[in-house]
């Protein structure tokens, strides 16, 4: 955990580039404790802050709240956000996140100076422009992490990356925030923000369905338990691609074997037309990486782009 900032009073007039103070022990207040809140809320509680209050509607909210922060109590947002006069952080769904921030400035239940981080990844500043009209401070912070909203996410912390947006003169505290909560902070600019998270998310939640249609094939060609045939070899696999790149890539599309992915497909669109398109999507890519890698020559890989435009125009 990195060091407070130090503690003294505010100048009557700041200079405009002058840092700002802030508490040593912030009194932090949560919107939206779900997943994602609840984590972050008991995480900046175990550094040493103070969270409040928070808001959340639904059962699982409530029982995310009971397990994660238990002492902290349960609000309308409009309440949250004025008790939280140091920081409010707003953890909804993206597309809700505009109309919330709206809603709290015209409510009036936002502050001068009063920091309003969201934590979506989609988003940089411009979605919290009503809370700086009024002369809140805005701040996106994005845990690049998946959430489950149970205590284990907090063990998952230590070490993960944030995509920070930030004014130069809010830098100096989300660093802390993001040390606080045990971190690395990727400092994003405002317009990178959508291809920030599209890559967050075709990693990830792509991940998720690629290894469940994986899971659900093998379980076609009658394999009980394909979780336990998948695990070692994914696991491997991501190891290897992390580590090296496009050249941790195997298999048949690297070697250009065309009569094996075509095997591949047509099976699949006996069995499981639904994967055919996602699997010529991939293994056209996969290709094309591979050639630009240098991991398979263009007459090598000519056959089996054959093959797969031919799918392609049959699909």
């Amino acid at each position: 955990m990195s060091a407070p900032l130090r503690s003294r009073p505010a100048a009557p007039h700041r200079a405009a580039d002058a840092p700002l103070v802030f508490p040593r022990t912030l009194t932090v207040g949560v919107i939206g404790a779900g997943r994602v809140g609840a984590v972050l809320g008991a995480a900046l509680a175990a550094a040493g802050h103070r969270v409040v209050a928070a808001a959340g509607a639904s059962g699982a909210t409530r029982a995310r709240m009971a397990l994660l922060l238990p002492q902290t109590p349960t609000r309308s947002a409009a309440a949250v956000a004025r008790a939280a006069t140091d920081l409010l952080v707003v953890a909804v769904p993206d597309d809700a996140l505009a109309g919330v921030v709206a809603g709290l400035a015209e409510a009036g239940a936002l502050r001068p100076g009063q920091v309003v981080a969201h934590t979506s990844g989609a988003h940089g500043l411009a979605v919290l422009a009503p809370a700086a009209t009024v002369g809140a401070r805005p701040l996106a912070l994005h845990p690049a992490m998946t959430f489950t909203g149970t205590p284990d996410d907090l063990t998952r912390l230590a070490g993960i990356s944030y995509g920070v947006t930030a004014p130069a003169e809010l830098r100096p505290l989300a660093a802390r925030l993001v040390a606080d909560l045990g971190g690395v902070p990727e400092w994003v600019a405002e317009g990178d923000r959508p291809l920030y998270h599209a890559a967050l998310a075709h990693g990830a939640n792509h991940l998720v369905t690629l290894v469940n249609e994986a899971a659900d094939r093998l379980r076609d060609a009658g394999v009980d338990r394909p979780e336990k045939v998948l695990a070692p070899l994914l696991r491997a696999a991501l190891e290897n691609a992390l580590r090296l790149g496009d050249d941790a890539l195997t298999g048949p599309v690297s070697r250009g074997d065309a009569g094996t992915v075509r095997r591949h497909l047509e099976r699949l669109a006996a069995t499981a037309p639904e994967s055919v398109p996602p699997y010529l999507a991939l293994a056209r890519r996969t290709a094309d990486r591979a050639i630009a890698a240098g991991r398979l020559r263009p007459a090598d890989a000519a056959p089996l782009l054959d093959v797969l435009d031919g799918m392609e125009v049959a699909a």
